[in-house]
């Protein structure tokens, strides 16, 4: 299994690249994220949909990929006790990611039930309280280093989501993967 897994992201990370697509401008998020906080434009959410999640294998690198998208991102090595969750989203092709155990521990409880066959199990988001703002269409599309130095792209619809109480912590959850697992707490109070 653990072999599957490694073969499956080498091949991911052979086909996929790590390079934005042409028209894609670097982006500075933390400047757009504050400028967007002093438009009233930032607003608070928090992961509400059960996920699934697994232990990585060590050294297991994530790649990301979003339905109708290709690769989102990938993440560094998986270190000890670092885990794969994989959301429970139809839409955006049920993505996967890597979480470190502290920030695993910080946002999800459990799990729930039996692991299956492969170790996914499932887990309840803790419900942590998010910023976030919206990408417009004045913003395009654009592309920025991730807090695991990982090229991540953004388009208008997707969400920027920052942690509250880490600036740093900024990445982007994709417009159908925001929608169908994330609830609203308070909206913006601008949509400009």
């Amino acid at each position: 299994m653990r072999f599957a897994r490694l073969v499956a992201t080498v091949i991911g990370v052979v086909f996929s690249g790590t390079l934005p697509a042409s028209g894609e401008n670097a982006m500075d998020v933390e400047a757009l994220f504050a400028q967007a906080e002093r438009d009233g434009r930032v607003g608070v959410a928090r992961k509400t949909k059960l996920v699934d999640a697994r232990p990585a294998a060590p050294e297991e690198v994530v790649v990301t990929i979003i339905a109708g998208e290709g690769k989102e991102t990938q993440s560094k090595p998986a270190m000890a006790g670092d885990r794969v969750v994989r959301n429970r989203c139809k839409a955006s092709g049920h993505e996967q990611y890597l979480v470190s155990v502290g920030k695993f521990a910080e946002r999800y409880e459990g799990p729930l039930g039996p692991a299956d066959r492969d170790g996914w199990a499932p887990y309840r988001p803790r419900g942590v309280e998010m910023l976030y703002t919206l990408v417009r269409d004045q913003d395009g599309n654009f592309h920025f280093t991730a807090p695991w130095g990982e090229v991540m792209v953004a388009r208008p619809g997707d969400a920027l989501v920052r942690a509250r109480n880490d600036p740093k912590d900024l990445y982007r959850v994709q417009a159908a993967a925001f929608a169908c697992t994330y609830e609203i707490v308070k909206a913006p109070q601008s949509a400009r």
